[in-house]
């Protein structure tokens, strides 16, 4: 789990970076609130979102405050820490209206802290449990070929390619998985995971008629069959 801390003040930013990092978190830390946005921003275009922000109160460029008010003006849930040695009870609800989940004030100890951020993220999962990638990213791509799992349609060297919904299903797990056995067990299982086991003839098929699909006389084949065992996808596929 990643998490940003955002103070200025590096006598606490170096000992609390070191402390959450040893707790298993991947820390990293901005200066003040331009830094801090700029931060959030580059994680989100990555598809790898912070799973709380740690942020003082008073920083410089843009204040605590106001880095939580952006955020949740366009929308971001990210559960906000505040730090702070404000402590009164007009400055405390002034945090929560912004949008903070909770309020710390310094100085404080470790081991508070520490709970406080384990709260925070049980509660960021329940709020934003783990979708299947597939779902949320319906375009996926490998070794040459483009899958839209929605439109259930493929795209490999300028084709269009239709396909049916267990042909769609298939290739997208074999793009999940480039280069790796797949055994007959591990597709069923996938393919098939609330119906009775199809027979192994019924797979085969399957997979014949996807590599017509994609697989056409000038193509590298991409589905290489490990006899006995299952299948494996890729343009170079070992035997």
């Amino acid at each position: 789990m990643s998490i940003l801390l955002v103070d200025d003040e590096v006598e606490l930013t170096g000992p609390l970076s070191r402390a959450l990092t040893r707790e298993g978190y991947v820390v990293d830390v901005a200066a003040d609130g331009k830094a801090a946005l700029q931060a959030i921003q580059a994680r989100q275009d990555r598809g790898e979102p912070y799973g709380l922000l740690i942020l003082d109160w008073m920083l410089p460029q843009q204040s605590g405050i106001e880095v939580c008010q952006k955020l949740r003006s366009q929308g971001d849930t990210t559960p906000v820490l505040f730090l702070t040695a404000k402590d009164t009870l007009d400055e405390r609800v002034q945090g929560l209206d912004a949008g903070g989940d909770d309020y710390l004030v310094k100085p404080f100890e470790l081991r508070e802290l520490l709970a406080r951020v384990r709260a925070l993220l049980r509660r960021g999962d329940l709020l934003n449990p783990v979708v299947d990638p597939l779902q949320t990213h319906p375009r996926i791509c490998a070794e040459g070929i483009e899958l839209d799992r929605e439109n259930q349609l493929a795209y490999r060297n300028g084709h269009t390619i239709a396909l049916s919904e267990k042909e769609s299903q298939l290739l997208a797990y074999l793009i999940q998985h480039p280069q790796q056995l797949l055994t007959h067990e591990d597709i069923y299982q996938q393919i098939w995971p609330q119906e009775e086991k199809p027979t192994s003839n019924v797979l085969a098929a399957h997979i014949r008629l996807l590599r017509r699909k994609i697989e056409g006389s000038q193509d590298s084949p991409l589905i290489h069959t490990i006899y006995g065992k299952g299948y494996r996808f890729g343009v170079d596929a070992p035997d």
